[in-house]
């Protein structure tokens, strides 16, 4: 078993860097309406939510139960805690999650791939909305975290950081069943694409 959840960390390490550019690109096309720090923060949250998207659109539903072991989350259950901390954490920030959407139950709420999908798209539409939201005044504001402090600053960092943990995990799920990344398929379609030929220079008389 350690032998198998190696390999499927290698996976993840040797993604190509290209792959931050599949789709949505936040660094040219910007954030409007936000600025600074804010700005940083829901340009990562834009381009993990489309690859969340994305992936969870390129497995198989029959899969959506499928985990490495049995003491660990299914692909629909990383789906969904996903979709449960963008509803969670985001409400210390004065944005709380929408009535009657139970982030208690969120993660093993179902596998169907359609509603974990819907899910996971309307989570990322509400951490968008958060972070729209929420004052720069108030990133320096303390808060109790974990038995001790962080600041509202701290907490987008931290949720950006455990949204791309769930990321990456979620990638070498999808390759160990032999689902490779869509944005990587992609690229690797553009390196077989055959470069035009040019017309060959006329010869100096």
């Amino acid at each position: 078993m350690k032998s198998i959840l190696w390999a499927m960390c290698l996976l993840v390490l040797v993604r190509r860097a290209t792959d931050l550019w599949a789709q949505v690109n936040p660094y040219k096309d910007g954030t409007p309406g936000v600025s600074g720090y804010r700005s940083e923060v829901l340009a990562e949250v834009m381009i993990q939510e489309d690859k969340f998207l994305r992936l969870a659109d390129a497995v198989p539903a029959d899969k959506y139960t499928w985990r490495p072991a049995p003491d660990v989350r299914s692909f629909a259950e990383v789906f969904l805690h996903v979709s449960a901390a963008n509803y969670n954490i985001y409400k210390l920030v004065g944005t709380p999650p929408p009535t009657g959407v139970d982030v208690k139950g969120l993660e093993k709420s179902t596998t169907d791939k359609v509603k974990v999908i819907a899910t996971l798209k309307d989570s990322f539409a509400h951490a968008r909305k958060a972070i729209t939201a929420m004052p720069d005044a108030d990133l320096d504001k303390s808060l109790d975290w974990f038995g001790g402090k962080n600041t509202e600053r701290g907490l987008l960092l931290f949720v950006v950081r455990h949204a791309a943990e769930h990321l990456g995990q979620s990638i070498a799920y999808a390759r160990f069943i032999g689902v490779v990344p869509p944005w990587t398929e992609e690229d690797a379609q553009k390196q077989q694409k055959p470069k035009p030929e040019t017309a060959p220079k006329a010869k100096q008389q």
